[in-house]
């Protein structure tokens, strides 16, 4: 993902992370939504691979293009749209690394230490991750309402009850 000089490689830049997916979209419509902003290059859905939700989807995908140009344009357009009645997330994979990594890094190493050594916060969210994923979500819709956007965002939500065809102002 990184090469040793800490810069991210060009096929990154072209991958985007799409979040927040409805349980309804299949791989074909999110094929069909982004592939009018470039050449779809790879697309990666992924499904949950064990216990009771096995063979579900996950709510999340990657989806690689040719450039990242196109990469770019797909994200300014799909970021915020309604499918099935759900905003995507849609931002480039590198983003998402990038947070991550700055996360891990700025956290003390008295924390890490606690997690490390009790062992029962493996695969789970620590109470403070989750405090923050909550604040972050209420500034999100704090924002969203006071601009109006869910309002907006109405009508250019992309409906699952037929063939998810795009309205023609995005194509």
């Amino acid at each position: 993902m990184q090469d040793p000089n800490g810069f991210i490689d060009e096929k990154c830049e072209s991958r985007l992370y799409i979040g927040n997916l409805d349980l309804r979209v299949t791989e074909a419509a999110l094929i069909k939504m982004f592939s009018p902003f470039g050449k779809i290059v790879s697309e990666d859905f992924l499904w949950h691979t064990r216990g009771p939700k096995r063979g579900a989807p996950r709510g999340f995908a990657f989806v690689q293009y040719s450039t990242k140009e196109e990469a770019k344009l797909a994200k300014e357009k799909m970021h915020g749209k309604l499918a099935c009645g759900r905003p995507l997330v849609v931002r480039l994979a590198s983003e998402k690394y990038l947070v991550e990594t700055a996360e891990k890094s700025s956290k003390g190493m008295g924390e890490s230490n606690k997690t490390s050594l009790s062992g029962s916060n493996s695969g789970q969210m620590s109470r403070g991750a989750k405090i923050a994923a909550i604040r972050n979500k209420l500034k999100a819709l704090e924002e969203e309402e006071s601009s109006g956007g869910k309002k907006q965002k109405l009508g250019e939500s992309i409906s699952c009850s037929e063939k998810l065809d795009l309205p023609s102002g995005n194509r």
